[in-house]
């Protein structure tokens, strides 16, 4: 398992930033399905804050996009909950209805995800934490975050 992971993330990471195969999508799927949750957090989190992928809040953005309805409500509130709550400023200048997350668009998402990293650095480990619950969207991240993620995993199983 850990040289398909191994060769998994090579071949990811060659796709950059750009959507990978329908194929690779399916075996990522499989991985962070069977990953402990702590293992896929932890990865995710290396993916959050690499220098190889895009930012942080694109990268929410882009999952937030490819969210179900309760799982945008739950994106949107951990972000909030981030900024100490939906009365920032920065939900208004938005223009985000927190009663109605799935109304929300993913530059929206983007622009509230910037704003709570800035001001609460500890955002992406909760995040990490979030989509580590919900890995079927993990899939949606570009080549390069799902390289460093599976790379992260890959390492943290190593003994």
């Amino acid at each position: 398992m850990n040289n398909n992971l191994e060769s998994l993330a090579q071949q990811l990471s060659a796709h950059g930033n750009a959507p990978v195969s329908p194929e690779a999508r399916q075996q990522v799927q499989q991985i962070v399905e069977q990953a402990p949750p702590q293992a896929l957090s932890t990865g995710l989190q290396d993916a959050f804050n690499s220098d190889q992928t895009p930012p942080f809040a694109q990268m929410v953005s882009q999952l937030f996009g490819h969210a179900n309805e309760q799982q945008k409500g739950g994106i949107l509130g951990a972000l909030l909950g981030g900024l100490g709550g939906a009365q920032h400023p920065v939900v208004q200048q938005a223009g985000i209805d927190p009663s109605a997350p799935a109304q929300a668009t993913p530059q929206q998402v983007e622009q509230i995800a910037q704003q709570a990293q800035q001001q609460n650095p500890g955002i992406v480990g909760q995040m990490s934490q979030f989509y580590a619950q919900h890995p079927t969207l993990v899939k949606s991240l570009g080549g390069m975050a799902l390289a460093v993620m599976l790379g992260r995993m890959h390492g943290s199983t190593r003994h």
